[in-house]
């Protein structure tokens, strides 16, 4: 899973985050480095859709949170991927 929206969802599904601590969190769990263009990018579109929010800071760094519809659209893609995950393992053991 590469796609930095489904990425960053999938860090805010954790809790709050601001940009930077997406970017480590991502780099942790999928081993995938997002650029700070990438990553924004990301954000306005996440934003666009209302997948995210901003929520309040108390210093310059402006925290995300998941919004409910975000959550169900993560819960949709996690769905698919694990299909197409079960297909792959499935025909791997017959290959």
């Amino acid at each position: 899973m590469s796609d930095p929206t489904l990425l960053v969802l999938a860090s805010l599904a954790e809790g709050e985050k601001h940009g930077y601590a997406i970017i480590q969190d991502v780099q942790r769990f999928a081993e995938i480095r997002l650029g700070p263009g990438t990553l924004y990018g990301a954000i306005t579109r996440l934003e666009e859709r209302g997948w995210i929010r901003p929520v309040a800071a108390d210093d310059r760094r402006q925290p995300y949170a998941l919004t409910a519809l975000g959550r169900k659209h993560l819960e949709e893609q996690v769905a698919n991927l694990d299909r197409v995950l079960q297909t792959a393992l499935e025909r791997l053991r017959h290959a």
